[in-house]
């Protein structure tokens, strides 16, 4: 499914109207009673206590005026709160606002602060809200009387359904402008908007209902959106059922080079994640040291010992026989638990450059990456980073919160100028191609924020690309099922608490799930 920029869904409002013929008046009345339509679904009952309908001034205003119309319709007691004078309101707002007294509809002028003040008493007396204050082209901070409006009506603790967008959330970062209101339900017409899928927006928007207002797909297939929301429907095309006679030297042969000492779990988890999404054959390779550890922790992946620094880590000595293993392997997972010795980045930055098979680089992999990301930059063969915030954050050279400020924009940067892909971690994870395209994950939850999670979805990625799924794909797929399972356990087991390996003992469940149609 399409995700909107506020800037895309203006031009496709524009187009339905102009070259479609579609009248914008017959636009806002249909989005109205949509959203008239779920208001009712969710809050038919509370609303016989009366229904609270504070507007702005644009066409977010007007959808709010079409509601209050339908609602009154229908016996429900309404009010409309205007914060504007009337006289201010212009175009198809303006020819609903006017329908509204033969309607039974009270509209309560409110263009100022005393005159908001006078008000409360009455707006307090509202059982529900319906915000339709500001719609999805707000960019600038909220404030004055439009902003002490949101905080009353946040701080009523109501129910409150937003037209289109939480008044003050941006449609493009899910930021909020300084104030946004906490809407229970969202109402958006079309299409979801980047802002409500994505965090901290996706709280603010509530449950969020996308509804049909008219708009024909062949207009958004005009402006050709570049992001997306992953699906069960889009990931079931991605990975395709395995042949009866499929054997393990048909189902690929993954390297990961992974494991320092007191990390040993992180590479052990690598590979356990790799064959549960049928990775065929796993070799793991770490130091020589370690390597009696990673026998006993890794019963089904092969082992080899690499030469080791007087650390017992990795460094460029082990160079050589790690590319002599990629050369009949299908991929190669680098990166966890590998450690921070400046060694290790020597060979991290070596193989980035030289390893002739598809790689994933994840964790210490990346941090080795920092200050030098050219190295990878237009490699012959595909490349997926799997940062976190922190980890994007010392590749771009800037902080974490500048990252979680533009979550999108700082992925598709990355995946765009150094020509790979790109998955940046975290709630609703983002997978970013070297086309712009970015794709947005609705799976996964709060419980998986603990130690292990990133190496099992490095294990499931790699372990894709292994069996030769495309590595784009292989990064939608592994990213959905990875939080797919993860979902499941705390369905079954409880909200958190629950363990990355058991994550890795749910991912084929969660494949059965898929091709199931669930």
């Amino acid at each position: 499914m399409y995700v909107l920029t506020s800037a895309e869904m203006q031009t496709l409002d524009r187009l339905t109207i102009e070259q479609f013929g579609l009248p914008g008046r017959l636009l806002m009345e249909n989005a109205g009673r949509e959203a008239t339509r779920v208001f009712l679904s969710h809050f038919g009952e509370s609303a016989r206590q009366g229904v609270g309908v504070m507007a702005g001034r644009g066409n977010n205003g007007g959808d709010g005026y079409v509601i209050a119309r339908c609602l009154a319709q229908r016996g429900y007691p309404v009010r409309v709160y205007l914060l504007s004078a009337a006289d201010r309101i212009q175009g198809d707002a303006a020819a609903n606002l006017k329908l509204l007294p033969a309607a039974g509809v009270p509209v309560v002028q409110v263009p100022d602060e005393a005159a908001f003040s006078r008000c409360q008493r009455d707006m307090r007396a509202e059982a529900v809200w319906v915000d339709a204050i500001f719609g999805t082209g707000l960019h600038s901070e909220v404030r004055g009387l439009f902003r002490h409006a949101i905080e009353f009506i946040n701080q009523l603790n109501r129910p409150v359904l937003a037209v289109d967008i939480p008044s003050g959330l941006s449609a493009d970062t899910g930021q909020p402008c300084g104030a946004c209101i906490r809407a229970r339900i969202t109402a958006t017409f079309a299409y979801p908007k980047i802002g409500q899928v994505i965090f901290p927006g996706a709280d603010y928007t509530g449950r969020l209902e996308v509804v049909d207002i008219g708009i024909p797909p062949a207009m958004a297939e005009r402006i050709r959106p570049r992001q997306f929301l992953l699906s069960a429907e889009a990931v079931r095309g991605y990975v395709a059922p395995r042949p009866a006679d499929a054997h393990k030297g048909r189902t690929g042969h993954l390297l990961i080079v992974a494991g320092s000492p007191g990390k040993t779990g992180a590479a052990a988890m690598t590979a356990a994640a790799a064959l549960r999404l049928g990775a065929g054959l796993v070799t793991l390779a770490t130091s020589a040291s370690l390597h009696a550890i990673m026998e006993t922790l890794t019963l089904e992946a092969m082992t080899v010992p690499l030469p080791e620094t007087g650390a017992g880590t990795l460094g460029l000595s082990a160079r050589a026989t790690i590319l002599d293993l990629a050369q009949a392997k299908s991929c190669l997972a680098l990166g966890p638990g590998l450690g921070p010795a400046p060694e290790t980045g020597e060979l991290v930055r070596g193989l980035a450059h030289s390893c002739p098979i598809p790689m994933v680089i994840d964790a210490d992999g990346l941090n080795h990456l920092a200050g030098a990301v050219e190295t990878i930059k237009n490699r012959t063969v595909a490349t997926v980073l799997t940062p976190h915030p922190g980890e994007m954050a010392r590749l771009l050279g800037t902080t974490a919160p500048a990252v979680q400020r533009d979550r999108i924009a700082c992925a598709r940067d990355l995946a765009s100028t150094l020509n790979l892909h790109v998955v940046l971690k975290g709630a609703r994870t983002l997978i970013a191609h070297p086309d712009g395209t970015v794709y947005i994950n609705p799976t996964g939850n709060s419980g998986m924020a603990s130690g292990g999670m990133g190496d099992v979805l490095t294990g499931a990625l790699a372990g894709l690309i292994a069996q030769g799924v495309r590595p784009d794909l292989a990064a939608r797929a592994a990213v959905y099922l990875h939080g797919a399972a993860a979902d499941h356990l705390a369905r079954s087991v409880g909200p958190w608490g629950y363990l990355a390996g058991e994550v890795i003992t749910a991912l084929p469940g969660q494949i059965a799930a898929l091709f199931a149609g669930g």
